[in-house]
């Protein structure tokens, strides 16, 4: 096997078998415009808060289908809904993020 100098370190891998895919599943179900998200940025761009947290939409439906924990980037949302008018999918963001707030709020995570 050839050497190329770089590996992938333990921490960066997701073995997406083992995720738990719950919460992405339950928002799926009630708000299927999730699954039209195809990762673009425009919501990134034009959020508010992104420049002063982690908060992106993209970010969000990304670490949702990893399995991983959301409620600080949440947290940072200010609901103004520019991600929702400049979404070329028209998905309804701000109604993904109230969704996962009361998901978390309910205890389901």
């Amino acid at each position: 096997m050839v050497d190329f100098g770089f590996k992938l370190s333990r921490s960066s891998t997701i073995n997406l078998d083992e995720v738990d895919m719950s919460l992405y599943r339950r928002l799926s179900e009630e708000e299927p415009d999730v699954k039209r998200c195809m990762s673009c940025g425009s919501c990134s761009a034009t959020c508010v808060s992104s420049g002063f947290s982690s908060m992106s939409v993209r970010k969000m439906i990304l670490a949702l289908q990893r399995g991983m924990d959301i409620k600080d980037m949440l947290s940072n949302c200010m609901l103004c809904g520019k991600c929702s008018i400049v979404c070329p999918r028209g998905i309804n963001t701000r109604h993904l993020i109230l969704l996962a707030c009361r998901y978390y709020q309910e205890g389901n995570k």
